[in-house]
């Protein structure tokens, strides 16, 4: 029942998270007449075929919970955010199987766990390592952080470049990549030339990552948001296995939350940069 309840109505209590100041949902005005013009789930770090996991049960729990969201709040989408499988791309058709039960159209992308060439990625998924995807007024980018040996890689920078020059003109631009290219974390990278080209990007609304399984919050650079979401699988990581819940609206702002996985978590309202 709470998490119907917080669904149908965010409670009066829940806190908002505005750049570090905190406010009860009921002072900010207007928030519950805003419509979003896309709702969607990102998740990773599902890790199926990692030994001594209950890897298929795991997988199998969070697509039942995405369909019971999506029941109660429609999904125009789903992101399945890199390390599908652990080390053995003979995984990838059967997780694919059971990632098809999911409500929506998914996208996937690669992490340092999913050791396949682009070729293979492309066969498995039907989908290129580095892809991207108009939504109404909003892009959407999918790019590869590692390849077929699982080295730790930024995303391809002329490719991003690229992309972001082609939607210039979209109103929003989201982001989803595997690997953080901030050092804020033990397993992430830096990439100097990644952050210098993001920050210039007046219409990107925010990153999102997996890879870092104990990673459940947001972090701020350059006025860009960067969202990690916990994980499905694996062996290690926060101790609840779960995803995330975004609304983007017209504006450029967003409202997201965690899902462990059954109740809501960190309601965070983002505001237009």
């Amino acid at each position: 029942m709470q998490r119907r309840r917080f669904l149908r109505d965010i409670s009066a209590s829940a806190v908002l998270l505005l750049h570090g100041k905190t406010l009860l949902a009921s002072q900010e005005p207007g928030w519950k007449s805003k419509k979003p013009i896309l709702r969607f789930a990102v998740a990773s770090d599902i890790h199926f075929g990692q030994p001594k996991t209950e890897f298929r049960d795991m997988l199998a729990t969070g697509v039942r919970q995405i369909n019971a969201i999506h029941a109660e709040k429609k999904l125009d989408f789903c992101v399945i955010n890199g390390d599908i499988v652990h080390d053995d791309i003979s995984f990838l058709a059967e997780a694919r199987r059971t990632l098809d039960g999911l409500p929506t159209k998914y996208y996937v992308t690669q992490g340092n766990h999913d050791l396949a060439t682009a070729a293979q990625w492309q066969a498995a998924w039907d989908m290129p390592v580095n892809f991207d995807i108009v939504k109404g007024d909003t892009a959407l980018l999918f790019a590869t952080t590692s390849n077929e040996t699982g080295k730790y890689l930024p995303p391809d920078l002329d490719w991003l470049a690229a992309k972001f020059k082609e939607h210039a003109k979209a109103r929003h631009i989201l982001l989803f990549i595997h690997i953080p290219p901030i050092k804020w974390t033990r397993h992430a990278i830096e990439s100097t030339p990644f952050q210098e080209l993001v920050k210039q990007q007046k219409n990107l609304r925010a990153v999102f990552h997996g890879h870092e399984h104990d990673q459940d919050g947001i972090k701020w650079q350059d006025k860009i948001p960067y969202l990690f979401d916990s994980h499905i699988g694996g062996s290690w990581g926060t101790d609840y296995r779960g995803y995330r819940m975004v609304e983007l609206f017209r504006d450029g702002s967003m409202k997201t939350w965690i899902m462990n996985p059954t109740e809501s978590l960190y309601l965070t309202d983002i505001p237009t940069a």
